[in-house]
């Protein structure tokens, strides 16, 4: 076996992922890309994870044109992405035809290594799409998610590792998304890894917790040769150790990269002046933390609930929120915290905290978890949770997609009106209403991306009931706005909703740049009686159950509202007859509000 060691550079996917939010846009990549292209890098991750959402909701941008575009600007280098197994790069498992069908795509777009994963590491969840990946004749990457607990040994990753090989893999990955590896369990884990199966062994690991290059020395000299690094100006912290450090860390020895420094510090220094454009996306909750050895939260999760906390003017409490998740965690079962566990785990803390009651409020996505919708809980999950959640409703114990039908000719027949393409109709696929909208609004010129915190914003034109985002700088304080235009006043005043911190309050703006607040806010009733129904978290409604004259029961679900890619079910608190509802499918919603009335 070659002693050198290959990298892999993630600044073009997980670097901007675990530091900015996804934020960077296709037109900062693409000048750096010849550079990047006569480095003689192993592979570029350039897709995959989270990309294909932010691109979509926020750059309002066509990952699959992205793509592309990387392509034709690296003709020498491997492109790989993430792939979410059954989930692909939504938050649902979906269809055996769609995974099939979106795997092609990518290939076919420019996607040359397929690291496939799945959350829970059932790999059943893994086989379709890892059968096409050979199918398209592409590279397919077997992964296992690391994590901590009672269960999770390294005979069960052996085994795991074997059994990827027997489905095809053409190497394995071993996944640290959280940070929690440390230098001796890695040497341990992958000289067992590099013993038990004959494919290459990868290490992708963040450095949250600081240890991820000594993580990398140790695996190297355990016998991995092919390690996930990040140019430095997007390195450190949540995202991975530098390219440049762990280049010079190996130079000179047996395990030479065979990269130049000089020319990685001139994709240093151009990433370096990109990251500034982007400084708004920053967040204190990306910095190096010790602490995820203890509460397991990934960084780019703690960015998320830091999110979801400030929404509900609760960020004090976040470390309540971060000593809730092991509970929870450990009562599903021990799930790895990643897409889409983390957000699972991770909402249903936050409501645990908010509530200041355990499981008041279940996620639907709990419930789904908890019957077997995403595959196999690692370990037994707490009976009481699950008797609280589902009832005496079955436990699915086969693979998941063994339920679903068929899919494609749906999604074609659903989008034909606006999907021009393939790749149009997966996007569709990925997040139809968001995805919807994004077809529409580029078919008929009108897509309009999310300001840059810290741009002017002067010229973005506040579309009819669509919020468009910012970011507000007051006295040092950072303020994430939302405004929706509702159309004109009088003469040259404009009436608006403003979104600010999670509270919707209507605002009448003029000529002269004055304002006046109208205090009624959404102008819903705030809640009085037991039969005014609300909701304990910001979001936006995704679905109606009930109409006006319905007889409903206490406790029946009226509504489901979205929160954070996460569906909750809003319930009754009394039983009786539905007199109004106050709100319809898309409407934004913050605690107190009266949404339905019932009497």
């Amino acid at each position: 076996m070659s002693s050198t060691v290959h990298i892999t550079d993630v600044v073009l996917r997980d670097g901007h992922q675990s530091l900015i939010a996804t934020r960077m846009r296709t037109e900062d990549m693409l000048p750096i890309c010849d550079r990047l292209d006569r480095i003689g890098y192993n592979a570029l991750e350039v897709w995959g994870g989270a990309t294909f959402d932010a691109c979509v909701r926020f750059l309002k941008e066509d990952p699959w044109a992205r793509l592309a575009a990387l392509k034709d600007a690296l003709p020498n280098t491997p492109l790989q992405m993430l792939l979410r197994g059954q989930n692909l790069l939504g938050y649902r498992h979906y269809a055996d035809d769609v995974v099939k069908a979106f795997v092609e795509r990518s290939a076919a777009n420019g996607i040359d290594i397929f690291r496939v994963f799945d959350a829970l590491n059932d790999l059943r969840n893994l086989e379709t799409a890892m059968k096409a990946v050979k199918d398209a004749g592409k590279h397919a990457q077997g992964t296992i998610c690391y994590t901590v607990s009672p269960v999770h040994t390294v005979d069960l990753y052996l085994q795991q590792a074997r059994d990827l090989v027997n489905m095809g893999a053409d190497s394995i990955a071993i996944k640290d998304m959280a940070g929690l590896l440390t230098p001796y369990a890695t040497h341990d884990l992958v000289k067992a890894l590099v013993d038990a199966v004959d494919v290459p062994i990868h290490l992708h690991g963040h450095s949250t917790a600081g240890l991820a290059s000594q993580c990398q020395i140790k695996a190297v000299e355990a016998g991995c040769r092919h390690l996930d690094t990040c140019i430095s100006a997007f390195a450190g912290g949540t995202s991975h150790p530098a390219t440049e450090s762990m280049v010079a860390s190996f130079k000179g020895t047996e395990f030479d990269t065979g990269l130049d420094l000089e020319s990685l510090k001139e994709v240093g220094d151009y990433f370096r002046e990109v990251r500034k454009k982007y400084a708004g996306f920053e967040s204190e909750f990306t910095r190096e933390d010790v602490s995820v050895q203890i509460n397991q939260v990934p960084g780019g999760m703690m960015s998320n609930l830091a999110s979801q906390m400030k929404e509900q003017n609760a960020l004090s409490r976040i470390h309540d929120v971060f000593a809730e998740i092991p509970h929870v965690r450990k009562d599903l079962g021990y799930p790895p915290l990643v897409t889409p566990t983390s957000q699972i785990v991770g909402t249903q803390a936050v409501m645990n905290v908010l509530s200041g009651e355990r499981y008041k409020t279940i996620t639907n996505e709990v419930k789904r978890y908890l019957q077997g919708g995403y595959g196999q809980a690692p370990a037994e999950v707490d009976p009481a949770l699950l008797k609280q959640a589902i009832g005496n409703a079955p436990v699915e114990e086969g693979r998941p997609a063994d339920l679903l039908s068929p899919e494609m000719a749906r999604l074609e027949e659903a989008s034909a009106e606006w999907a021009e393409s393939a790749e149009d109709v997966l996007t569709y696929a990925m997040f139809p209403d968001l995805g919807e909208q994004f077809l529409k609004d580029r078919r008929n010129g009108t897509l309009v991306p999310e300001a840059i915190p810290g741009t002017s914003a002067t010229d973005r034109p506040v579309s009819e009931g669509v919020p468009t985002e910012f970011v507000i700088d007051v006295h040092g304080e950072s303020y994430e706005v939302q405004i929706t235009g509702v159309g004109s006043a009088d003469g040259s005043k404009r009436r608006i909703y403003m979104t600010l911190d999670g509270m919707p309050e209507e605002v009448v703006f003029d000529a002269r740049g004055e304002y006046v607040r109208d205090e009624s806010g959404s102008g819903r009733l705030q809640a009085s009686a037991p039969g005014h129904v609300t909701t304990s978290m910001p979001g936006n409604i995704v679905d109606v159950l009930v109409s006006v004259g319905d007889s409903v029961k206490e406790g029946q679900a009226v509504l489901v509202s979205e929160a954070m890619k996460m569906e909750t079910e809003i319930q009754a608190r009394v039983a009786g007859t539905v007199k109004a509802i106050h709100v319809g499918k898309g409407d934004r919603v913050v605690p107190g509000e009266v949404l339905v009335e019932i009497e």
